[in-house]
């Protein structure tokens, strides 16, 4: 149950930066903004990363099946395969299975891509942990981990 706040207690913005859910917030945004820069030199945003990479794992998918896993609207989806083809990261093609529906696949410079996404983003994962030990580090991966992989409450 919920401490209600007294004449003593912190003023009503410092209990909200307080709560867990407030700090694991600002991290995490801090963290997606070192990514998002970091990946901006290879003319990436998030989510065209987060297709590319979920191309590159379930390929060749259909393009609907892509929207659904990520789910991202069909429409946004247009544009960001449309850029990740015209970047030369992605192939669409009439999905053998069904040609009214697309399949698209990674290509050769995709691969390379995301190869080169994912040093950038590890080393923007490191400038986010800098503060840290080494065992400090550990201790938050375990934690997060946990917290992450519990089943809800509600």
């Amino acid at each position: 149950m919920p401490k209600p706040l007294s004449p003593s207690s912190p003023s009503p913005l410092a209990h909200i930066q307080s709560l867990p859910s407030w700090l694991v917030g600002r991290v995490a945004a801090r963290g997606r903004g070192l990514v998002a820069d970091a990946i901006a030199g290879e003319g990436l945003k998030l989510m065209q990363h987060a297709v590319l990479a979920a191309t590159a794992e379930y390929g060749p998918v259909a393009q609907a099946e892509l929207g659904r896993r990520l789910a991202v609207d069909p429409k946004d989806m247009v544009g960001i395969l449309n850029h990740l083809q015209d970047a030369g990261l992605v192939l669409r093609t009439p999905d053998p299975a069904d040609r009214r529906k697309n399949a698209v696949t990674v290509t050769p410079q995709g691969e390379a891509a995301l190869a080169r996404c994912a040093a950038l983003a590890e080393a923007a994962n490191e400038q986010l942990l800098a503060p840290l030990t080494p065992g400090e580090q550990d201790v938050l991966m375990g934690l997060l981990r946990r917290v992450h992989e519990a089943p809800a409450s509600f």
